[in-house]
């Protein structure tokens, strides 16, 4: 996969204690379902705290093509006038995402219970990711997608269902973008659109779902599972938005302050959703000195502040279940997993196989071109910590900002230099990354 066309190199160097107080950008899931259901609701959504990354300003962007009133009020504030439900309208050009697969699969169910035609297409890393298992259940409610790149890739052409059914749908696999895309699509249809889930997967469209004014109800289903029932065509009315504080961009600094010795930090306003909470879970397990103060509510998510204080970890074995809860964290926590005494094994990685770039692969590559002992074993990653991590390696990002930012948090506690091909895509969630973390100590070149 080729890089950006004038790539950034970027080094991080072993930094002395990190202090200080930091507020990571808005929860991105939160930003992008805020923006979605903004443009279908009917009246004036405002939003405070939106994620400004490159993958929230390009769903946007999609909103205001599609017929919603979509402007910058503020220092991250937005409001949105929306369409109503079923009410966007023919784009006069395609909607680009960029590489945000979440804001094209969640568009793609918005779409798809509306009576137009839209060309979805994005950079070179999302037409490398798979659309499919989305789509199959889209179809199911009447739309119809004609694949231009094969193998349900972008760019594709969605045309959507002027009758939309409701369905009962069991997604495949855990995934939140599934379920909501299923949930937006059904918003359009009489009666109740219905998705039932195995592992129960992040729950961010359900409760905003709610705020805006829709029925929806979820029910346990078998041990891990969860059934929502959604009563189709509402009338959505705007409401005021406070996007909390992204845990998947707290998980960067969280990680580096427990590796560096003498760390101490404190994040605010990190989102606490139970199902977003598997890395601190996690990371506690692992010996993690992480305080919670000062828990709240706000905009139908929970969310607190977290003192950080460096620390001996240890390896543990994380269970597969887990996964849906920490899906996106999982690279930054094999980083903390190499500073770690003992094996770490985390288990049912295979979603990590279809994110911005194969990212079990991936991790394990910047783990072993710095010195760090690791093993796939089919979905599973096992990594052997020693307490120190030699570096010394330049890491291949593969175009994907996770990856950019968990070797650079690596980078500031190795015995060496640790350097990254391409800070470029770090923008797509987390613009201020570099200033932020400099701010608190870490030292880049």
């Amino acid at each position: 996969m080729t890089q950006s066309p004038s790539p950034t190199p970027l080094q991080a160097r072993q930094s002395p204690a990190l202090t200080g107080v930091a507020r990571v950008p808005g929860d991105k899931s939160i930003s992008h379902r805020a923006l979605i259901l903004g443009a279908l609701a009917v009246g004036r959504t405002s939003i405070s705290g939106l994620l400004e990354g490159e993958d929230v300003l390009n769903t946007a962007k999609a909103m205001a093509v599609l017929g919603a009133k979509v402007e910058r009020t503020g220092d991250t504030r937005w409001s949105v006038n929306g369409v109503g439900v079923a009410g966007f309208a023919q784009p006069d050009k395609p909607l680009d995402f960029g590489n945000s697969g979440t804001g094209c699969r969640l568009a793609m169910g918005a779409v798809a219970g509306c009576p137009i035609t839209a060309t979805f297409d994005g950079d070179a890393s999302l037409r490398s990711r798979p659309m499919r298992r989305v789509l199959d259940p889209l179809e199911l409610m009447g739309c119809r997608a004609q694949d231009k790149a094969g193998g349900g890739r972008l760019p594709l052409t969605l045309s959507g269902a002027r009758d939309p059914i409701p369905i009962v749908y069991r997604t495949p696999v855990a995934s939140a973008q599934i379920k909501s895309a299923v949930l937006l699509a059904g918003l359009s249809a009489p009666g109740v659109t219905t998705v039932i889930e195995n592992e129960a997967s992040r729950d961010h469209t359900e409760l905003m779902l709610k705020q805006f004014g829709a029925t929806i109800s979820t029910t346990p289903e078998g041990v891990h599972g969860r059934r929502i029932d959604l009563k189709g065509q509402p009338e959505l009315h705007g409401v005021d938005i406070v996007v909390p504080a992204d845990p998947s961009s707290a998980a960067f600094p969280m990680v580096a302050a427990l590796i560096v010795p003498g760390s101490e930090i404190l994040l605010t306003d990190v989102m606490t959703n139970p199902l977003r909470a598997g890395l601190i879970t996690t990371l506690r397990e692992m010996g993690g000195a992480i305080d919670e103060m000062d828990l709240r509510g706000d905009g139908g998510e929970p969310m607190a502040d977290f003192r950080i204080r460096a620390s001996q970890l240890r390896g543990v074995e994380i269970p597969p279940e887990r996964a849906p809860s920490m899906i996106d964290e999982y690279l930054v926590l094999a980083v903390a997993a190499a500073f770690a005494e003992g094996t770490t094994i985390m288990r049912g990685l295979q979603e990590l196989r279809v994110k911005e770039s194969d990212r079990l692969e991936a991790t394990a590559a910047m783990l072993r071109v710095n010195g760090v002992r690791v093993e796939i074993s089919g979905d599973d990653m096992i990594v052997e910590g020693r307490g120190h991590v030699p570096g010394g390696g330049v890491v291949a990002t593969h175009m994907d900002h996770r990856i950019a930012m968990s070797a650079l948090v690596m980078g500031l506690a190795s015995d060496k230099s640790v350097g990254v091909d391409d800070i470029g895509f770090i923008a797509t969630s987390f613009p201020d990354f570099i200033p932020m973390m400099r701010k608190l100590g870490a030292e880049f070149a």
